[in-house]
């Protein structure tokens, strides 16, 4: 699916010298910020779950190492 990304003159210029620098193109450069955000904002969620999960199973635990 074809895309127009409108960017100013700065980040045209941060795009342009990312993908010199990794030997990419442009749109490589956007696609794989773009899975990376992806790939974070997962994480991010699966840490969450993972922490409420701990909060609930343990909070007699963690209520009496507070005391």
């Amino acid at each position: 699916m074809a895309m127009n990304l409108r960017l100013d003159t700065a980040h045209e210029e941060l795009l342009e010298a990312l993908a010199q620098q990794e030997h990419r193109t442009k749109t490589e450069v956007v696609k794989l910020a773009l899975e990376e955000r992806a790939a974070r904002l997962d994480k991010s969620a699966r840490t969450r779950a993972i922490m409420d999960r701990i909060l609930e199973e343990d909070a007699a635990l963690l209520d009496a190492l507070s005391q």
